[in-house]
């Protein structure tokens, strides 16, 4: 654990839950694996305070908690994983791909369900058609049915699965008492790792959940407020048939999505579309039988590539061998030849592609630095793995003085590493070959740390750019609730022309420019965060590769 990452957590934290549980998040995080009575020691917060701050990490996935180390009757103990909190980083890209694939619906039910942590499905379908519903004409509603079958595919395709049972019973007990397990109390040792299919059957099994209805529009007079309370009781005391089953986001199948797009986003960049269609197809028909650590897909045929391409795609089967000659003689090596029956078995090398992608990302970060020579020096290096000075100034054709500045410039950035080969044992400098390579492990790594550095960097800015102008955006605020709220009951265009006059002119200008360098500085983060989840893959690959 970086302090880099302890701070990019801490961020993250402090954002979505405030700074109680960003202490608590913290210190679980720099001291491991703890229990209440030691929390509460050593952060210093109230008894009460602490449990409330487990039980919101506890509920987001954040914290798992275990029996203690020192066997029966020793005190639960509470461990966090930085993994899981950096993942917050990633949520909007969670429910963009969500949009994309299963459109408002399922933008709307990951939301939800990323909010909250678990929900039940009859829940979740409800409070989705009461926000489809809100933004629909008036006369329209959304009917439950809908957003079942919407709930379904995404359970279908494993993007959402459920909570594994020992901890949805450990989470029954807990907001049974309305706090985590207590110290002295033995608990029920939860896995931290998440459920799968092969391990609990029925993470990916739909209930059978009796719901019928439509959405329900929210009520926006405040005479109205008794009325929603008094349905809210009536709703809680309904049951549909999935009492007790929670769901939950899971985030690796997200993850083998993005990995799989930025495969074929690679190879439609350098062979074509109908290229990375093809290896669409291939990623495609493996997505069930192949592992998620596996470093290739499971093998496939010519022929069973040829009959499932889309219609749309009608290209000859001999044409199709050749589009499978060029992926597999290309250097970037994304598609492998594993055979010869059926037409020649084919596979998807993962881990080379992960590899591929890594190193063109680190050769990218070296020319936006250092100049398009510097990357020069350092391809060079990468297809060479070790060469003397005088070997680079010849072989890249940059001349002496300038290949030795930028040679020294790149190992004082750890992006280049120096290996003495001695020809005695003296180590004498006379009788010693130094050789220039680069290790794009531990470079991957490096500029890894540097991410986590940006992306907590940018979060501070906006933080600060927010917190500077809070008093504007409050006012703002107030004035759209307003507009919305005379809107809503007809009002006259010239009362709200009145309300929109509250703001200046000046301010409108400051509250543009102010979002502008708001939408600037998120952007930035979803741009740093793919190039994360690329380093982050690789890294995460060459270790499986490697066990």
């Amino acid at each position: 654990m970086t302090a880099q990452e302890v701070r990019l957590c801490g961020l993250l934290l402090r954002e979505h839950f405030g700074e109680l549980v960003e202490k608590v998040g913290t210190h679980l995080l720099r001291s491991g694996a703890q229990n209440l009575r030691t929390l509460i020691h050593e952060t210093g917060i109230s008894l009460d305070l602490v449990k409330k701050s487990l039980c919101v990490l506890v509920q987001h996935g954040v914290c798992v908690f275990s029996a203690g180390r020192k066997g029966p009757g020793s005190p639960t103990e509470y461990l966090t994983s930085s993994d899981h909190i950096l993942r917050i980083l990633r949520y909007p890209r969670y429910i963009y791909t969500a949009k994309t694939l299963y459109g408002d619906t399922g933008e709307l039910i990951i939301e939800e369900l990323l909010q909250r942590g678990d929900m039940t499905m009859s829940s979740t379908v409800k409070t989705v058609a009461d926000r489809l519903t809100q933004n629909m004409e008036d006369g329209h509603s959304m009917d439950y049915s809908e957003v079942s079958n919407a709930f379904s595919k995404l359970v279908e395709t494993h993007f959402l699965q459920r909570c594994p049972p020992m901890a949805a019973a450990g989470k029954k007990e807990s907001t049974t008492s309305a706090t985590p397990a207590t110290p002295g109390t033995p608990a029920v040792p939860v896995s931290t790792a998440p459920p799968s299919a092969e391990s609990f059957p029925d993470c990916y099994r739909v209930p059978h959940v009796t719901l019928t209805g439509r959405g329900k529009r929210q009520l926006s007079s405040e005479d109205g407020e008794d009325q929603r309370n008094a349905k809210k009781a009536r709703m809680d005391t309904e049951t549909h048939g999935d009492e007790g089953i929670y769901w939950q986001v899971n985030f690796e199948r997200f993850h083998l999505h993005f990995r799989d797009q930025a495969i074929i986003s690679a190879v439609a960049n350098k062979l074509g579309q109908t290229s990375s269609e093809i290896v669409r197809t291939m990623l495609r028909m493996s997505e069930v039988t192949t592992s998620p650590t596996a470093t290739c897909t499971k093998p496939l045929s010519a022929n069973e590539i040829f009959r499932s391409l889309p219609n749309s795609y009608s290209i000859a089967r001999p044409i199709l061998d050749q589009y499978l000659t060029l992926l597999v003689d290309d250097p970037m090596e994304f598609v492998g030849k594993a055979g010869e029956s059926g037409g020649g078995m084919f596979v998807v090398n993962l881990h080379r592609a992960l590899a591929n992608l890594a190193r063109a990302t680190i050769e990218s970060v070296v020319q936006e630095r250092f100049g398009s020579r510097s990357a020069r020096i350092f391809r060079l290096l990468l297809r060479k793995r070790h060469l003397e000075q005088k070997q680079v100034e010849d072989f890249a054709m940059i001349p002496a003085k300038e290949a030795k500045d930028m040679l020294y410039t790149l190992l004082s950035q750890n992006l280049v590493q120096l290996q003495e080969i001695p020809k005695t044992p003296d180590y004498a400098p006379s009788r010693t070959f130094y050789l220039y390579t680069v290790n794009q492990l531990p470079t991957a790594r490096m500029l890894l740390q540097n991410c986590y550095k940006t992306v907590a960097n940018l979060i501070e800015r906006r933080l600060f750019e927010t917190k500077d102008s809070k008093r504007l955006l409050e006012k703002s605020q107030r004035i759209e609730a307003i507009l919305a709220s005379l809107q809503a009951s007809g009002a006259e265009p010239e009362q709200l022309s009145e309300v929109e006059e509250m703001i200046t002119a000046s301010e409108k200008q400051q509250l543009a420019s102010l979002r502008l360098h708001i939408n600037k500085l998120d952007s930035a983060e979803n741009q740093v965060d793919e190039t994360i989840f690329l380093l982050e893959s690789y890294v995460n690959s060459t270790a499986t590769a490697a066990s």
